[in-house]
């Protein structure tokens, strides 16, 4: 019989399903129910660098936008970051599953010292989810990854419990910056965050956000950049994710060389039983392919292991266009 538990940010697993951060890990009920239904570990709701700090007004002055002030306001006011430490002190005597605390932020100054009363509440990791899109043409692209590099150096002067940091997929050498995260001592990497996206509404001639569930056909990138970086000479696990709906889903990550898999959009559309369902589903993978370990199987197919490495590159491009002309 297979076992599917595993290791990630040195953390035992007894699955490489996570629950990622959502509503669905914003209370202690449903991180039981997430437990239940077997998840490996639950990643909390996030809290928000403009909550830790009360940037809200600042915010508005600078930006100037009314409604997003009163939107900051009302949601500062009505998440506080007390009810935060006092989930994942609840969650942590609830459930045996590790509790990753999770925090959304954009700069590497004034909310940092927070993070160390995270990790005293018990969390046993900590995800940091850095939302920061440079808008100042004067910028270059080294100065924007500096600021993710000096989160992790004041983060990783005051905590004893392991960082992950959740990554857009846009930078111009991926292998390169998550090589210099992992020298500025991250422990693991999540592949990637779904940022907000605007959209246009053409009617009320207005800026509204676009939907910011993913869907199955967006793992093909992810896929590729998942086996590029497993395939390196590097110590960080890697969190798939995107757009995991189904056990065949989560596979496919975990043979491009994922250490864990994180389920988030598929939640809001079937609840926990998507859960249930992949690690049942990766049960039976396993024992048709007589895999006794995820071990057995894990990067089996990243850059480094296929036959053909140019699979991840350019051929596959010419072989799959060549077919349309």
């Amino acid at each position: 019989m297979s076992t599917i538990n595993t290791r990630y940010l040195g953390l035992e697993l007894s699955s490489p399903i996570i629950v990622g951060s959502s509503n669905f890990t914003s209370k202690v009920e449903s991180i039981r129910e997430a437990e239940a239904a077997g998840a490996g570990a639950v990643v909390l709701k996030s809290l928000f660098e403009e909550q830790i700090v009360s940037q809200a007004h600042s915010m508005s002055s600078r930006e100037s936008y009314p409604e997003a002030d009163d939107y900051l306001q009302y949601y500062t006011r009505t998440n506080s970051v007390d009810a935060y430490l006092d989930l994942i002190a609840g969650a942590r005597k609830s459930v045996k599953i590790p509790v990753i605390a999770s925090i959304n932020c954009f700069s590497p100054k004034g909310w940092i010292d927070f993070a160390l009363e995270i990790e005293k509440a018990g969390a046993s990791a900590l995800e940091v989810n850095i939302f920061f899109i440079p808008t100042d043409k004067n910028q270059n692209s080294s100065d924007s990854e500096k600021v993710y590099f000096k989160i992790i150096d004041n983060l990783r002067q005051i905590l004893k419990i392991p960082v992950s940091v959740k990554i857009g997929l846009r930078f111009s050498n991926l292998l390169n910056f998550v090589w210099q995260m992992h020298n500025h001592g991250a422990d693991g990497v999540v592949m990637f965050n779904r940022f907000y996206e605007p959209d246009i509404d053409i009617n009320n001639l207005s800026i509204q956000p676009a939907s910011v569930l993913s869907n199955p056909a967006e793992q093909r990138y992810v896929l590729r950049w998942v086996g590029m970086v497993s395939g390196q000479d590097m110590k960080i696990d890697i969190s798939a994710s995107t757009g995991v709906y189904t056990g065949e889903d989560a596979i496919r990550y975990l043979l491009a060389g994922a250490t864990t898999v994180q389920v988030c959009s598929a939640l809001y559309k079937r609840g926990f039983t998507v859960v249930t369902e992949i690690n049942e589903a990766l049960h039976k993978w396993m024992d048709l392919k007589e895999f006794k370990a995820i071990s057995d199987f894990r990067g089996r197919l990243n850059y480094m292991n296929v036959d053909n490495p140019s699979l991840f590159e350019r051929s596959q491009f010419m072989k799959h266009y060549s077919s349309y002309i």
